[in-house]
């Protein structure tokens, strides 16, 4: 009798929809499958939100959070595949090349396997844009049968978008990693932080720091969600993150994860990414299935002669342009015929060649040596220039050199001054004559620690009046004493200097460890020679 005149009372107050509202909520709470100290903290949520006014504010927060914390998977874990085979598959059947991030996964699952548990690895893919980064985070997903969850970090610097905000706040809500753990249903998606170098750091709070939490294996066992007030588990979590610069990234966050590198593709991958992958996608996207044939001549022209970039997003546009010419062509002309792009008629789709090899020089020249660069787009080679005249002893630097590139300059320019004597320059030289040192192109910016070793040989043979050999190449740093240091990028610098048809390359001694991790097409016929002291160096370029 007192319920059900409760029940009346309630209903001339409005509030039947929030008791009925709990008693559903109570149901809910029965089956899911959390913890006895989640399951406590949302009971007393609903017990409170059952003595609340229905058009009370405070309702709707209430009904928010409770709603919130009974779709999270708590307990709920997706089932893996487990099998290796499969996965292999899946991988390579998606992505050309890549092995070391194969390999990984590969590893990863055959722990799972033995252990039944192991940890989830939290992985971080490094390289240039349009390598492929995300879409291997989509893959790996696939392969082990994973629910897939992407978060873009690029832009975020409030810590809350991380951790979460406090329920007290108008319009508060859970944060990206809390929201992508419901989104997914599982407990154990893969989730992709895409673009984690991106993230910015204001006033309102570090959200590198926030990420400690989520990426430390020894932490987010608990992580703690600001909205959620209770521990949410992440260690079954596959973390991947890219990032194309690792040197914005905290050195604590980066302990926490592995870092892969995705380097550039050479030319011969760019081929088979495009016949595999790319030509296949654009085709199918501009409907011209069974109209358009791509000749493997024609997609070699298109990698060398009109792009030049470290991925292959650039060469997808590329061939993209080639349909939509393509399928105009087709229906102005009302030609039925299939349309044959080959090495000969790809102008006429794509206009002009934009990019031109720099080959080798044709003989050998005093005072121009080639050196090799890393860029964001891949490897180069500079051809470093030096030009003697009467003076008094000034080295003037041009060809927009970056701080760190003008003090190897000077250090170069010292060290050619040092020993002189020994390659028959008297030391009045320097101080009868200005010397100028110019890297083409002028407009193009140039930084980084690896021309020492090319500059200081450009200035010696200049100085000297000695020739250097045209088919040689050189990277490496240089010290006072004349010791050449290590060098980073070195895949990306010899298939720059192979493609240019060097056949001579000397590297730092200290980067003979990474020769071992190049695939022979990269190497080519090229005879790659480690060398310790600029003495060496001179001995291998003067003619």
């Amino acid at each position: 009798v007192l319920r059900e005149q409760m029940n009346v009372i309630r209903e001339e107050l409005g509030e039947s929809n929030t008791q009925s509202d709990a008693d559903g909520y109570l149901e809910q709470l029965e089956q899911l499958q959390a913890s006895d100290e989640v399951k406590e903290k949302i009971r007393k949520e609903i017990l409170r939100f059952k003595g609340i006014h229905s058009n009370s504010s405070e309702s709707n927060v209430s009904r928010g959070y409770i709603e919130t914390l009974l779709e999270l998977p708590w307990n709920m874990a997706g089932e893996d595949n487990n099998d290796l085979d499969h996965a292999e598959a899946v991988l390579n059947e998606d992505h050309y090349g890549l092995e070391k991030v194969k390999e990984r996964v590969l590893e990863f699952l055959a722990v799972r396997n033995l252990t039944r548990k192991g940890e989830s690895p939290i992985v971080c893919l490094v390289g240039p844009p349009g390598t492929g980064k995300s879409s291997i985070a989509r893959s790996i997903a696939e392969a082990l049968d994973k629910k897939y969850v992407r978060i873009s970090l690029g832009g975020v610097h409030d810590e809350a978008e991380i951790r979460g905000h406090r329920k007290t706040y108008i319009g508060a809500m859970t944060g990206r990693v809390a929201a992508g753990i419901r989104q997914a249903g599982v407990k154990n998606p893969v989730m992709l932080l895409d673009e984690i170098d991106k993230v910015g750091v204001d006033h309102r709070g570090d959200a590198f720091a926030a990420l400690l939490e989520v990426l430390d294996p020894e932490q987010n066992k608990t992580f703690r969600d600001n909205y959620l007030e209770v521990p949410l588990d992440l260690s079954e979590v596959f973390f991947v993150a890219t990032a194309n610069d690792i040197s914005t990234i905290p050195t604590p966050l980066l302990d926490r994860m592995d870092i892969i590198e995705v380097n550039s593709y050479t030319a011969n991958e760019k081929f088979h990414i495009a016949k595999k992958h790319l030509v296949p996608k654009q085709v199918e996207e501009h409907g011209m299935e069974k109209v358009i044939n791509f000749t493997d001549g024609a997609l070699r022209k298109m990698i060398s002669s009109y792009t030049r970039e470290a991925g292959v997003r650039n060469l997808e546009r590329t061939i993209g342009e080639v349909c939509r010419k393509a399928a105009r062509k087709l229906l102005t002309d009302g030609d039925k015929a299939q349309i044959k792009v080959t090495v000969t008629n790809i102008s006429a789709f794509l206009g002009k060649e934009k990019y031109h090899q720099i080959g080798a020089n044709k003989q050998p020249e005093i005072g121009i040596v080639r050196g090799l660069a890393w860029t964001s787009v891949g490897g180069d080679t500079l051809e470093i220039q030096v030009n003697t005249m009467p003076g008094k002893g000034e080295l003037k630097l041009t060809g927009q050199m970056g701080d760190v590139m003008q003090e190897s300059a000077q250090i170069a320019f010292t060290y050619a001054r040092s020993v002189a004597e020994e390659h028959g320059v008297s030391s009045a030289y320097f101080e009868s004559h200005n010397f100028h040192l110019h890297i083409p192109a002028g407009a193009v910016p140039k930084d980084g620690p690896s021309a020492g070793i090319t500059m200081a040989t450009a200035l010696l043979s200049a100085s000297s009046e000695r020739p250097v050999d045209h088919l040689i190449a050189m990277t490496g740093e240089i010290n006072l004493r004349g010791k050449v240091m290590p060098i980073g990028g070195l895949k990306e610098k010899l298939l720059a200097a192979n493609m240019a048809g060097i056949k001579r390359v000397l590297i730092p001694e200290e980067n003979r460890k990474d020769l071992a991790e190049l695939s022979a097409e990269i190497i080519g016929d090229m005879d790659v020679r480690p060398v310790s002291h600029m003495s060496e160096v001179l001995r291998a370029a003067f003619v």
